[in-house]
């Protein structure tokens, strides 16, 4: 189950929430291997002149800004997978939300599995008793 959390710089949009959500969700099934019926996307805003980058916010860049975190278990994708993942993500995140500075980050995160999971249950327990989970869990 991987969490998606990304911060956009500047003013709540609800059509560039819905379209990066569904986007990313999408994106991390086809590259990541991830169930869509397992993601969870959040999406928040963030006021771009408190956003500073080498010590200017982003008002004096002229520029966007974004920050995608990403948590999924440990082991579960090969570094070539994260690489391509950040390479897509990055130009996904750029087409949408447009003249984003470069050092707008994604961050892959990759948590043990005996110390996350979802529902009461970790995802180390789903891979030691894959047998008394729905499909859908993994």
């Amino acid at each position: 189950m991987p969490r998606i959390t990304l911060t956009i710089a500047g003013q709540p949009d609800d059509g560039l929430t819905r379209k990066a959500a569904s986007e990313l969700a999408r994106l991390t099934g086809s590259v990541l291997g991830k169930a869509l019926d397992a993601t969870l996307v959040m999406i928040d805003y963030f006021p771009k002149e408190r956003w500073f980058i080498a010590g200017q916010p982003l008002t004096d860049w002229g520029r966007n800004g974004f920050c995608l975190e990403v948590t999924l278990t440990e082991g579960t994708n090969t570094r070539q997978e994260k690489a391509d993942y950040h390479r897509q993500a990055f130009e996904l995140l750029a087409d949408l939300i447009g003249n984003v500075h470069p050092h707008s980050n994604i961050h892959v995160l990759d948590c043990r599995g005996d110390a996350y999971g979802y529902g009461g249950v970790t995802q180390e327990y789903r891979y030691q008793h894959p047998r008394h989970l729905n499909e859908g869990d993994s």
